[in-house]
């Protein structure tokens, strides 16, 4: 074989050899750019993706901050309602306790009410014996009603013998002074009556009286007075 043909058959051969390193280095190329842009667009949507849930948790966060500072102001609300609705029942239960200091400025109608917490406290305890209490301001207003009361008592209750002791040496607190404000305890008025050993205490003051009426009326005064 000529030198002209081996030269042409190895120029050919190259050129083979060329061709199919460029085809093929063409097929690396778009393959690499191929997986370049999978990988690309799959960094996109983890990106997206982590965008996405940082936006869900911090919406979640705005909402329940949201709803955290509803419900307080609903609840500093409820508790602003109720105390503006104590203070009113309150306030009632404060002039009513002012109208009972007055009770006792009537001596006669005094001198029956007293006589009626009396004979209601010796049916409660029927007892034989019993120690009464009452005001200092009261004692004689008492002493004069003592007799009167053991009979209406001894009527109703069917009983003979008992012995009412007046305590002169331990009174009731007085009613507070008339137009200052006070802490020290008082007593509008009414009395106190135990038995001799003293395990049985019936405490009949009128400051009694109005707490236990306030206490069953309570629904009601609340439902009259707010709604």
């Amino acid at each position: 074989m000529e030198d002209a043909d081996v030269s042409r058959q190895i120029q050919q051969m190259a050129s083979f050899i060329r061709q199919e390193a460029e085809e093929k280095a063409n097929e690396i190329s778009v393959s690499a750019e191929e997986e370049f842009n999978i990988e690309k667009l799959q960094l996109v949507e983890a990106a997206r993706k982590k965008v996405r849930q940082e936006y869900e948790r911090k919406s979640k966060q705005v909402e329940i901050r949201k709803k955290i500072e509803y419900s307080t102001q609903l609840n500093a609300s409820r508790i602003k309602v109720l105390q503006a609705q104590d203070d009113v029942v309150n306030s009632m239960k404060e002039s009513a306790g002012k109208e009972l200091l007055r009770v006792s400025d009537d001596t006669n109608a005094y001198k029956k009410l007293l006589t009626a917490l009396i004979v209601q406290s010796l049916l409660r305890l029927k007892e034989p014996a019993v120690l009464l209490r009452g005001r200092e301001a009261d004692r004689k207003l008492v002493e004069s009603i003592l007799k009167e009361a053991k009979r209406e008592y001894s009527e109703k209750a069917k009983v003979q013998a008992l012995k009412v002791t007046l305590d002169t040496r331990v009174y009731l607190p007085p009613p507070p002074p008339t137009g200052v404000d006070s802490h020290e305890p008082f007593c509008s008025g009414g009395v106190v009556l135990a038995s001799q050993d003293g395990k049985i205490v019936c405490e009949n003051t009128l400051d009694a009286r109005l707490d236990v009426v306030f206490r069953q009326k309570l629904p009601e005064i609340r439902k009259g007075l707010l709604g």
